[in-house]
């Protein structure tokens, strides 16, 4: 298995230099279409996520911090999870679990039909038109999709303190503004980039890399989600470990 996931990022890593090549190339339309069907199609389930993650950790903390008098602290630490690791981290797997599959299971048909070959034949790079657009979509539009939910996030927390533990949301919004820091929503709108460029490379590469037919297209889909969460979870480590480790 390790050999497998060295190998094939040495793929991935392959055709985003290919890629890269092509970035001044590639149609606007294109891009546009892509972000799309990327991020647009999956505010709603990413939203729904963040709201969801904000309210959960809310009902764990708000009685704990109560208890301890506390409550003040309520806000800050909803916002920096959230901005830290919730939101990036959760929106990228709903973009994986959504786009990524999608981007792969589409390729790979094109494989397996052999439509890839056919613009082989007509001199058209394969990796430069399926990739490039995909790439620069989802690492210019994930970053987007994030601050708009840690903003939900963090509101939603804010709506479940105050009906779990009364928590004034003046004084919620007060805590969450004083943790609050520029440096960490930029840390968290790089990750978002990183990410959704990952998921796009990884899952594209996946379905590229397909042979056989209808039955290999589907487990190529399936192992496209697999492999875009182990490496999206590394590159969050990593991230982690440069930014906030080693300061």
């Amino acid at each position: 298995m390790e050999h497998f996931m060295i190998a094939f990022l040495g793929l991935c890593v392959q055709n985003l230099i290919k890629s890269i090549r092509y970035i001044f190339q590639v149609r606007f339309s294109s891009i546009l279409s892509q972000a799309a069907s990327i991020s647009y199609d999956s505010l709603p389930i990413s939203l729904i996520i963040a709201f969801i993650a904000a309210a959960v950790i809310a009902i764990q903390v708000s009685k704990q911090f109560l208890m301890s008098g506390a409550e003040a602290y309520i806000g800050g630490t909803i916002a920096v999870v959230m901005i830290r690791e919730i939101a990036p981290g959760f929106v990228a797997l709903a973009i994986g679990a959504r786009a990524g599959t999608a981007i792969s299971a589409e390729i790979a048909n094109m494989q397996v039909t052999s439509q890839v070959d056919a613009m082989k034949t007509l001199k058209v790079d394969p990796v430069g038109y399926y990739f490039t657009p995909r790439i620069i979509a989802a690492a210019v539009t994930v970053p987007m999709v994030v601050l708009l939910a840690e903003f939900v996030g963090i509101v939603g927390g804010m709506f479940v303190s105050q009906a779990t533990i009364n928590l004034h949301p003046a004084r919620y919004m007060t805590s969450a503004w004083l943790w609050i820091s520029t440096r960490d929503i930029y840390i968290s709108l790089l990750k978002a980039s990183i990410f959704g460029a990952l998921i796009a490379l990884v899952c594209a590469t996946q379905g590229y890399e397909t042979k056989g037919g209808a039955k290999e297209v589907g487990v190529s889909t399936t192992q496209a989600a697999i492999i875009s969460t182990v490496y999206m979870l590394v590159a969050d480590f990593l991230i982690n470990l440069v930014f906030y480790i080693i300061k």
